[in-house]
């Protein structure tokens, strides 16, 4: 019984992180960057929520959508002012940009609200549900992120495949110069991948505040972190493998710390990413690409 609460924990936990991941993955698949500014958008959506509800009592519902406009807006922001000027950098100054980026949001949030980590509010309070006469109780919001993150993939799968922004993302991702010439304005295709992914580090940040309630600076550092690897373990690039990488990620971690030592989880979730990607290098859903010279 319970190690079957620690695998729905881990789910929900890992659901999280595959939200995360599927941010990571959209900007790296399309616009090939690597965005490590990505996990201190989720806290600045944090941060909005906290704000919206805490000093402007706006209701539960509100209070999301405007975290998800003010992630949304700094992602566009974000890739117009840090990233567009370097569309034909080296991957190394795209790489220390967005750690300049990363710790120009730490700082500002610091400046901001302090260093002091504040208590994230009750959004919703849906307390328990009994499994099997009530001997297993399980959060309802581990249900519900669970839920929410299969819909996020589902959609966002369609919304890939069927769509004209679509399908103008996937050109973009097999060769911006040829989606140019076609017609394709790569620029708007690219913002608007940063658009969706910040939009999806609002909901996870929701998700994660509301599970483990607690606002900081650098609420979004490991979580991040955790989120690139899970993006990594499923084949980045890739959304199933971004998804499926959360899920295990978070599965990995949770269960972790219940059997083996809460101070170790980290590196057991790090040691298996190592000895998996020594077998399969592009992850476990990603695609060897062959370059022809």
């Amino acid at each position: 019984m319970d190690f079957l609460s620690y695998l729905i924990t881990g789910l929900g936990l890992g659901s999280v992180y595959a939200i995360i991941a599927l941010g990571y993955t959209m900007v790296y698949g399309i616009a090939k960057m690597l965005n490590f500014a990505h996990g201190d958008v989720i806290m600045i959506g944090a941060y909005a929520a906290f704000l919206a509800v805490g000093n402007f009592n706006m209701p539960a519902i509100i209070a999301i959508l405007v975290s998800v406009l003010v992630c949304t807006l700094l992602g566009v922001l974000i890739e117009r002012l840090a990233y567009k000027p370097l569309r034909q950098a080296s991957s190394l100054s795209v790489l220390i940009t967005a750690i300049g980026v990363s710790y120009f949001l730490q700082n500002a949030a610091q400046i901001l609200w302090g260093t002091d980590t504040k208590i994230f509010p009750t959004l919703f309070d849906f307390g328990n549900i009994g499994l099997f006469d009530g001997k297993l109780q399980i959060s309802v919001l581990t249900f519900i992120t669970i839920f929410v993150c299969i819909v996020i993939m589902i959609v966002l799968t369609l919304f890939i495949n069927k769509t004209k922004i679509g399908k103008s993302m996937r050109a973009c991702s097999e060769d911006k110069t040829t989606a140019q010439l076609m017609g394709i304005n790569v620029d708007t295709t690219i913002s608007i991948t940063f658009a969706i992914g910040s939009g999806l580090a609002a909901i996870a940040s929701i998700l994660l505040c509301s599970t483990y309630p607690a606002v900081n600076p650098t609420l979004g550092s490991m979580p991040g972190i955790k989120a690139f690897t899970a993006a990594v373990f499923g084949g980045i690039g890739s959304i199933p493998g971004a998804f499926v990488g959360g899920l295990l990620l978070g599965i990995l971690e949770t269960l972790a710390k219940a059997y083996i030592s809460s101070q170790m989880s980290d590196a057991v979730v790090f040691l298996v990413l190592i000895i998996v990607l020594l077998i399969k290098p592009t992850g476990l859903l990603g695609k060897k690409i062959s370059e022809k010279v």
